[in-house]
């Protein structure tokens, strides 16, 4: 499970059959390196449309079953022959890249959603696509399997929103939705200063909006969980882990006093023993016996 990078996929760890670990490391490349292109380095905005629109028409082009037209570099040629070879093979579809592509190119542009309907959206392309491609390798594409795949993938996408607030604000956005943070009478300039003066512990504002954040995060894991738990051999156990892990950083959000301006929770080495515990020795986590989320229960 990767937490600390593009966290909603599972990059072709042991778990993964061994004939798909390509096929997931070529996806995790297209959509690491299409993040870094919204998010990283020091390139302008309208450069970073340009490289991305590019990409844009290049996955056309693959959905099309024609050669890339684009001029694309050196880097990204041979990320594309990659994905090329694989959605060949796998006959994968090409509307989740295309999603996926739509989430980062809003990126440049949009740094705060209204509420939870603009951030459901967002959720619904930058992370619902990675878990819908993952069920096309393998095989599992009925309603229920999409339906619940999306509500992991979204669950998990607002966690990270959750632990990574400090790092957001510091880059100018804020995945918290402004609704929410109104009903708990807190302003982005107060988000502002927390996330650059952390408090030993957080005010009890903070602590309310994030305790709200966090159960939605935890009401969507929990939802889409029953496809863990239903995926026959090593993606059911791949997928349980990594479901298992967001509820981990939400517990530990919780024992941390919902403070990751000071104290970013982390899933590390420390928690693997309870984590494969959870996955292969206890029944699956019911939406009625959720994980408490206060860190005075």
């Amino acid at each position: 499970m990767a937490i600390d990078h593009y966290e909603n996929f599972p990059v072709a760890s042991l778990l993964l059959p061994a004939r798909l670990r390509p096929a997931v490391q070529t996806l995790y490349a297209f959509a690491r390196g299409a993040d870094d292109l919204a998010d990283e380095g020091d390139a302008d905005t309208a450069t970073r449309r340009e490289v991305l629109e590019r990409w844009r028409l290049a996955v056309q082009d693959l959905g099309a079953h024609q050669t890339v037209r684009v001029a694309l570099s050196a880097e990204d040629s041979v990320i594309f022959e990659r994905l090329r070879l694989t959605i060949a093979k796998h006959q994968l579809p090409i509307q989740p890249l295309l999603d996926l592509l739509s989430a980062f190119i809003q990126d440049l542009d949009v740094t705060h959603y209204p509420d939870e309907t603009a951030l459901k959206d967002y959720c619904r392309r930058s992370a619902n696509p990675v878990g819908r491609l993952m069920l096309h390798l393998f095989g599992a594409t009925s309603p229920q399997d999409i339906e619940q795949s999306d509500a992991i993938c979204t669950g998990l996408q607002r966690v990270n929103f959750c632990q990574d607030v400090a790092i957001d604000q510091a880059k100018g956005r804020c995945y918290i939705p402004l609704e929410c943070l109104a009903r708990h009478h807190v302003t982005l300039p107060a988000l502002a200063d927390l996330c650059q003066n952390p408090p030993a512990q957080a005010p009890a504002p903070w602590q309310a909006v994030l305790r709200e954040q966090a159960r939605q995060a935890q009401h969507a894991l929990l939802a889409g969980s029953p496809l863990a738990w239903r995926l026959p051999g090593r993606i059911g156990w791949e997928l349980r882990l990594v479901v298992l892990g967001g509820l981990r950083i939400l517990e530990k959000l919780a024992a941390g006093g919902y403070n990751p301006y000071a104290n970013r929770p982390i899933v590390g080495r420390q928690d693997s023993f309870l984590l494969c515990w959870r996955a292969f020795g206890r029944p699956r986590p019911a939406q009625d016996t959720a994980l408490p989320l206060s860190h005075d229960t």
